[in-house]
Parts: C-alpha cells; sequence; structure tokens
C-alpha cells in the first residue's frame, strides 16, 4: 500500500483516486485489520482512513447511479444520455 498523506483535514490524496483504487485499499486495510497485522495506533489510522476511502465510494457510487438514471430510453429502443446539469457534472 503507498504512503498515506493527510492534510489538517483529512486524507487529500483520496479526492484523487478512482473507485476502482479506493475500493482496492479499502480492502487492504480491511484484510489487514482482520488479520491483526497491525499495533492499536496503527489500527486507529487505518480505520480513519478506511472510512475516508469508504466516503469517497459512496459518492463514486451515488455519482455512478445518477448517471445511469438518467440515461433515456427512446421509443425505438436506442439508448442516449440525457443531458447533464451543470452541477452533475463532475470527473466521473
Amino acid at each position: 500500500m503507498g504512503e498515506e498523506r493527510r492534510d489538517d483535514d483529512g486524507f487529500d490524496d483520496i479526492p484523487a483516486m478512482s473507485f476502482e483504487q479506493a475500493m482496492a485499499e479499502l480492502e487492504d486495510i480491511v484484510r489487514r485489520l482482520e488479520a491483526g497485522d497491525v499495533d492499536l495506533e496503527g489500527a486507529i489510522g487505518a480505520y480513519a482512513r478506511g472510512a475516508a476511502l469508504k466516503r469517497h465510494c459512496d459518492a463514486k457510487l451515488r455519482a455512478a447511479e445518477q448517471r445511469v438514471a438518467r440515461i433515456a430510453v427512446a421509443e425505438d429502443g436506442a439508448a442516449a444520455a440525457a443531458p447533464l446539469d451543470d452541477d452533475d457534472a463532475g470527473p466521473f
């Protein structure tokens, strides 16, 4: 796993992660915690990072669900993306 970088507000590297990157790191944290491979302080830090990764994954999933919900199906059965609102546009 990579180096954990934090600023005063949390983990500043997480927002740039893809869903897949965040999920892979979250799975690694869970494996390490379940195996007992970290001391108490390390476990607390890993838990905090895992919680931040989970929030990030949840947000990515919500954004994907919104995009899927906007797919319009024409009368001929062809799918087309409905126009996005300006506030729906994002990195995902």
